[in-house]
């Protein structure tokens, strides 16, 4: 995982760009375009970084993630 990664969900929670639909979905605004915005699972987003991990990194055993998904693991660390 990129620091600029963890950097950019630190952001997004620390802005309040992280909000709780249900017990394992969340709505994370985007980083780059406030008028978007991406339903994230405990191990899924719909955003196209996520989509494409693979594609970018296939074969090198590393699982998908993007800063949407790290958002959702650093907002929930803060409820616990």
């Amino acid at each position: 995982m990129s620091a600029g990664t963890i950097k950019k969900a630190q952001k997004l929670v620390d802005e309040g760009n992280v909000v709780q639909v249900d017990d394992d979905l969340f709505q994370v605004r985007s980083s780059s375009d406030p008028q978007k915005s991406y339903m994230v699972t405990h191990d899924s987003c719909d955003c196209l970084g996520f989509k494409n991990f693979y594609k970018f990194h296939h074969g090198k055993g590393i699982k998908a993630n993007c800063s949407h998904l790290e958002a959702v693991r650093l907002y929930l660390k803060t409820k616990s």
